[in-house]
């Protein structure tokens, strides 16, 4: 199954040097059935997307979680996964959101997807606003949305390595 990890710059980085991404568990975010009857109109591509996005927010959380220490782009990995290695929630509340139950290998992912450098300040603006857009303020929420608005760049793999240079 496809899978969008969540990540960041210097945690793609670690994953290179690793030849994985671990340790496990990791979350991620797939086209689940929770999902499909969330969004019960979507074709598989449109699914993918949704997955997508999930994971380029979960993105903007790490970022916001490293404290200024991690380039402001949101990275989402997309790697395919064997459904063995998954668990996902049935609740609705969780959607897309699945448990990869083991490291997975460098050679699995299948490309990445990366802010442009022009979506930086949208990017730092959303992460400033996140602690207001959690407690319910709009015009907070609006500056999240703000990095939304940025479709994340396609990086083949063997690209990774000018992007991380």
């Amino acid at each position: 199954m496809r899978v969008y990890l969540p990540c960041t710059l210097p945690a793609l980085a670690r994953v290179v040097e690793a030849g994985e991404l671990g340790p496990a568990p990791l979350t991620g975010y797939a086209v689940t059935p929770a999902l499909i009857e969330w969004y019960a109109s979507g074709d598989t591509e449109e699914l993918e997307y949704v997955a997508l996005t999930e994971a380029a927010r979960a993105s903007l959380r790490m970022l916001a979680e490293s404290g200024g220490g991690a380039a402001p782009r949101r990275v989402v990995i997309a790697a395919e996964v064997p459904d063995s290695a998954l668990s996902a929630g049935t609740d609705l509340a969780d959607r897309g959101r699945v448990r990869v139950t083991r490291p997975v290998p460098l050679a699995k992912v299948a490309a990445v997807h990366v802010d442009d450098a022009d979506a930086v300040p949208d990017v730092v603006a959303a992460i400033d606003a996140l602690p207001a857009a959690d407690k319910g303020d709009d015009d907070a929420r609006f500056t999240v949305d703000g990095a939304e608005a940025h479709e994340l760049m396609w990086y083949a793999t063997q690209e990774i390595p000018d992007l991380l240079a």
